[in-house]
């Protein structure tokens, strides 16, 4: 069976998660992984949590859906959007109807302490998202920005943010590191 580019996708996330899980706690001071982080926030909630899936599931009407831009050492993934989830404050306004769904959507980009060298932090994106019914977290973050994903389904980047790069290993940001 051919595996969909949204299959791909989720399999590349657990592949990374599982690399950070992974690693040994001598290599977890000097460094760690860069990669875009994803976050839900369920109907009513007003708490990130870190998705344990890829962007493949499917979110309910009132749901927030997150993404930051990361480094992680030892926790996957450690930095959720400093926005907060509120469903209020980002689909107060839009009305409800029968056809589709409202789902939230903050994507925030870093912090420019593990920004590639050369690449300016982009502004955060906090949007409503009207969508099928049927859409998947996928669905809605491509109404909103350009996904570069990996061939193997891993998402890279949103906009062009990072240029190049996907889910790579670096040096602890000395910004990062604890005095």
């Amino acid at each position: 069976m051919k595996k969909t580019s949204i299959q791909k996708i989720a399999i590349a996330i657990v592949l990374i998660t599982s690399q950070l899980v992974a690693m040994p706690s001598s290599q977890a001071a000097t460094k760690g992984w860069r990669y875009w982080g994803y976050f839900q926030a369920a109907p009513g909630s007003t708490t990130w949590k870190a998705a344990m899936t890829g962007p493949t599931v499917d979110i309910e009407d009132g749901a927030v859906e997150g993404w930051s831009f990361v480094f992680s050492s030892d926790d996957v993934p450690s930095v959720a959007p400093m926005t907060k989830p509120s469903f209020a404050s980002i689909c107060g306004k839009t009305k409800a109807d029968s056809d589709t769904k409202r789902i939230g959507l903050v994507i925030e980009f870093g912090n420019p302490a593990y920004a590639p060298k050369g690449e300016k932090v982009q502004k955060p994106i906090v949007r409503c998202v009207t969508t099928a019914k049927s859409s998947q977290g996928i669905d809605v973050l491509a109404q909103v920005v350009k996904v570069r994903a990996a061939s193997s389904g891993l998402i890279c980047g949103f906009n062009g943010y990072p240029k190049k790069e996907c889910g790579v290993e670096i040096e602890t940001p000395a910004a990062l590191l604890k005095k």
